[in-house]
Parts: C-alpha cells; sequence; structure tokens
C-alpha cells in the first residue's frame, strides 16, 4: 500500500470488531446479466446489508469456479462485459457509496490490460482489494512487474489442501483479511459445512492477525451464522449468483436479490 489513506477494507472490519460482529462479504460476478442490471444487483446487496462486496471480473476461463460462476462470466461477457467496463460499473457504484469492493479475478485479464496499470486504475475508480486467484505470493515476488500494487490490497486465499508449512507465508503476505476456502475444490453452494472450519481457522490466526472470511459453500443463514462463529467474515457467492440467474429478466430483480440476501446477513449477525 502506498496510500496513507486508511482503506475501507481495514475500517470496516475494525468498526465490525468493536461491534463483535462479522463481516457479510457478497460475491456476483460483474456484468451479470448486464451491465444496467449488475448495478442494481450490487446496491441490492448494499442494501441487503453486505459489508463488503466480491466483484467478479469476467474471464473466459474461470477454473476454480463451479458450473454457476463460470456460466455467470459467461452470461456477462455475452452481454458485452469487459475489465474497463467493470471500472466504469465500479465507478457508478461509488457516487453513492462508500461500501467495499474486492476484485475477485483471474491473472490473465489484469496482466493483458497491464498490471500496474489495472492497480492504479482500478484503486482510482474505487476499488478497494484485489483477491488474484492464480497469482501465488511467492510466484508474484519472481517477477518483478507484478510487486507493484499501488492502492489496493493484496487478500489470499488459504485452503484445506495448504501445506502447515506454507501458512506464514500466506498470511504474512496478505493484506485487508484471508480467505480461507472451506472447502477443497470449485465454488459452488453446499448443503452441509466442511467439519475443522473452527479449528482450522485457528491454525490461520496462530500466524497473523488479519481478520480471516470462510467462503466456499455456504448458501443459508443457518450456514452463515455457524461460519460467523468461528471466523471474523462470511462470504457467500454461488447462492447468490444462482438468483441473479433465476431473475435477470425481471423488472424486480433487485429486490429478490435484496429479499435473498438479507437472511444471509441476518444470520452472520444473529452469533
Amino acid at each position: 500500500m502506498s496510500s496513507s489513506t486508511p482503506n475501507r477494507i481495514d475500517t470496516t472490519f475494525a468498526r465490525l470488531k468493536s461491534e463483535s460482529k462479522a463481516a457479510f462479504i457478497a460475491y456476483v460476478s460483474a456484468g451479470d446479466p448486464d451491465m444496467p442490471k449488475s448495478i442494481e444487483v450490487i446496491r441490492a446487496l448494499e442494501r441487503a446489508g453486505a459489508d463488503i462486496i466480491e466483484l467478479g471480473v469476467p474471464f473466459s476461463d474461470p477454473m476454480a469456479d463451479g458450473i454457476v460462476n463460470q456460466m455467470a462470466a459467461h452470461r456477462a461477457l455475452e452481454a458485452g462485459a469487459t475489465t474497463i467496463k467493470v471500472l466504469e460499473l465500479i465507478r457508478e457504484f461509488r457516487k453513492e457509496s462508500e461500501t467495499p469492493i474486492v476484485l475477485f479475478t483471474y491473472l490473465n485479464p489484469i496482466y493483458t490490460y497491464g498490471f500496474k496499470k489495472f492497480h492504479k486504475d482500478a484503486a482510482a475508480a474505487g476499488a478497494d482489494g484485489i483477491l488474484l486467484l492464480d497469482l501465488p505470493p511467492d510466484e508474484a515476488g519472481k517477477n518483478a512487474e507484478m510487486t507493484e500494487t499501488g492502492d489496493l490490497l493484496h487478500i489470499r486465499l488459504i485452503a484445506p489442501t495448504t501445506p502447515a508449512e506454507r501458512l506464514p507465508e500466506l498470511a504474512k503476505s496478505s493484506e485487508g483479511f484471508i480467505y480461507y476456502v472451506s472447502r477443497a475444490g470449485v465454488t459452488g453452494a453446499q448443503t452441509s459445512l466442511s467439519d475443522n472450519i473452527a479449528e482450522n481457522v485457528a491454525a490461520i490466526k496462530a500466524h497473523t492477525d488479519l481478520p480471516v472470511a470462510v467462503g466456499f459453500g455456504i448458501s443459508t443463514p443457518e450456514q452463515s451464522a455457524e461460519v460467523a462463529k468461528a471466523a471474523e467474515g462470511v462470504v457467500v457467492g454461488s447462492a447468490i449468483v444462482k438468483q441473479v440467474e433465476a431473475y435477470g429478466a425481471s423488472d424486480d430483480l433487485g429486490d429478490k436479490i435484496e429479499a435473498f440476501v438479507k437472511p444471509l446477513v441476518d444470520g452472520a449477525k444473529s452469533v
């Protein structure tokens, strides 16, 4: 981070900590089902009480995503979404909101745009953090061009399959919060939570004071509440994206999304 201005992600987690509340982090694909409706969806997430919004940057080969999020990226691309338009979407949202935004993306579109230029332009548009799914910190360190991060916080992923000896490095290189992937495999809603979430979160916390947010598979208010007992953040993505898919053609898409997400937020805040 090159700026002395507090990042929205940091201030949000600090506020929630003072309130003894977990953060609710909502994921959707930017541009799904199209750009005009995408801004409706993002605003609906905020109205529902989302503390942080993760925006997927549409990419043609989202290998870490399950079919639901893959199809969301496909719909967005088919509707004309581009990386530049995603930044315009954030800029539009920032006209009336200070809710933190994290960009959830793969290296390819960022590298094509220009690594340093993207970080500068995304921060200027109003993004606060970035989660690069396929750029491990040790690989980034070998490429000087990928160490210029500007004012975007770099959030790291840790999975159940992450070797214990890598935890210190990942924790040390992370900013904002750590995203703990609660199960191996790709994204997607599940009928039950993974075992040992609390134990694995505790193992991560042994190496960092950063908040830990847990995602992958959370789809009900009950699951949201259960995760909030073990972590400082609850991430829900595919379950929300399914609602965008189901009601994307509806005039009341925003209302549908808000109604679906609010109980999930309330679950996370009930602990």
